[in-house]
């Protein structure tokens, strides 16, 4: 099928959010309340820091403050890969952290065991599944990281399947593949949406007050309590946890490290049977292949298969518009792709086609730190590997507050920040001249030029 057909009937909007199953929104703030934790953002790493502030102390007095809905951002509109890794994957820990990867490799298992445990003790129905990952080799040069993987995780105690071309064909059945790894474990499937929401109403069955449509407009310290401006009302707290993600921060501070980038995807029709039984994917794994612009896709509960990836886009001066949503061009660009890696899909339709902004640092991974004298904490910069790494950050954030030290707290990776991007227009030079080159290093066998040789020298990069 011709890509533009498959499209033409897709709506312009996230398939996640675009449900009856959607709650009602919850009141605004109006008038002013006091609280002991303020948590400003109501995606994964606020939900998930407002909930374990109430399992950890349930007499605590916590307000959650969401601008729109809760899970309308980067929450409700990713792929719902849910992993266990804290670092944006093993080999980007261990060029970082070499010193640390043992033990963030055991906290992010930990943390998504923990995930695992706490959707099941609170009854959040989100299709959680840990079927795990393959990630498959599409070209020749990207089989000789697969086995530096396998090996790297090996050394670590975890251990990594190693398929070939007709194991990993046997699992996913495309054309395109030349090898795979299989990680079991280490990474679950959800619904995303449907996990916001869950722990959306997790907080509030707990006692957590959450406003949704209350954008924090203002934040001043006001001599004994940290104060929170919105449209209706004001919010006193002894301590702020914020984690709005790539959205322009109330802390002028975090405008040096984070950069807005736009991820697109889209969504087909239920497979039907006899399609799906054609291609296999009998252990409903998440995939995505080796090339430095990737695709991720996976099954959803009724059999869609969600695409996306591929682009990384950066508007000039980081700008964050809602317009930036919809991108024809890369949407045709998935499309091919698609029928390219299941051409036995040939005829069917993409049913919703979205983007939406991540936040983007300089690691790929999140970074943390505190202000007005660490009565106010803060996650940033997850890199499009939130879903599961955002309850990591938000016991991050809760240790910090409360001046703990701890194996959290303890770590390199909490306790520096990365490299700050430059300033515009500078900034803007720099990202598309590394698109540009990250683009070249797929068309040439993986051969990375003289620019991206100087940033991994100094340990920087741009990723989606």
């Amino acid at each position: 099928m011709v890509p533009s057909k498959a499209l033409a009937d897709a709506e312009r909007r996230p398939y996640w959010l675009d449900r009856p199953l959607a709650p009602e929104p919850l009141p605004p703030l109006t008038g002013d309340v006091t609280a002991d934790l303020a948590v400003i953002g109501g995606g994964f790493t606020g939900l998930w820091t407002a909930l374990m502030a109430k399992e950890r102390d349930p007499s605590l007095d916590v307000v959650l403050l969401e601008g729109r809905a809760v899970g309308w951002a980067a929450s409700g509109r990713n792929g719902g890969f849910c992993a266990a890794s804290l670092t944006h994957g093993l080999g980007n820990g261990r060029d970082r952290w070499p010193a640390e990867i043992a033990t963030l490799e055991r906290l992010g298992r930990e943390n998504l065991d923990e995930i695992e445990r706490t959707l099941s003790r609170h009854g959040v129905d989100c299709s959680f599944e840990r079927t795990g990952e393959l990630r498959v080799a599409t070209e020749e040069w990207q089989l000789a990281g697969l086995d530096e993987e396998v090996s790297a995780a090996a050394s670590l105690g975890v251990r990594l399947e190693r398929l070939d071309r007709e194991r990993v064909r046997a699992e996913v059945d495309s054309p395109t593949y030349l090898g795979g790894v299989w990680d079991r474990d280490g990474v679950a499937m959800v619904d995303p949406a449907r996990l916001a929401w869950g722990l959306r109403d997790v907080c509030v069955r707990l006692g957590v007050r959450v406003f949704e449509h209350t954008p924090v407009r203002s934040l001043h310290d006001d001599g004994t309590a940290l104060e929170l401006g919105t449209p209706k009302g004001r919010v006193r707290a002894g301590r702020v946890a914020l984690g709005t993600g790539a959205f322009p921060p109330l802390l002028r501070r975090l405008r040096h490290f984070l950069v807005p980038v736009y991820d697109y995807a889209l969504m087909t029709e239920p497979v039907p049977a006899d399609l799906l039984a054609e291609i296999g994917w009998r252990n409903r794994q998440g995939v995505g292949d080796s090339a430095n612009r990737f695709h991720y896709y996976r099954l959803t509960d009724d059999n869609r298969i969600l695409w996306g990836g591929y682009d990384a886009v950066y508007h000039n001066g980081g700008l964050v518009r809602p317009e930036y949503d919809q991108r024809d061009a890369t949407f045709e660009k998935l499309a091919t792709h698609f029928f390219e890696t299941f051409p036995q899909l040939h005829g069917l339709r993409f049913t919703h086609r979205w983007g939406g902004v991540i936040d983007t640092c300089s690691r790929f991974s999140a970074f943390f730190g505190t202000a007005y004298g660490s009565r106010l904490a803060y996650a940033a910069g997850y890199t499009g590997l939130g879903v599961g790494a955002a309850r990591f950050g938000g016991n991050v954030m809760l240790d910090l507050l409360q001046g703990r030290l701890t194996e959290r707290t303890e770590l390199e990776m909490v306790r520096h920040k990365p490299m700050p991007f430059p300033p515009e227009p500078v900034r803007s030079g720099v990202i598309q001249l590394t698109r540009w080159s990250i683009a070249r290093a797929d068309e040439h066998e993986g051969r990375r030029n003289a620019w991206l040789r100087t940033l991994d020298a100094f340990g920087v990069g741009f990723d989606s």
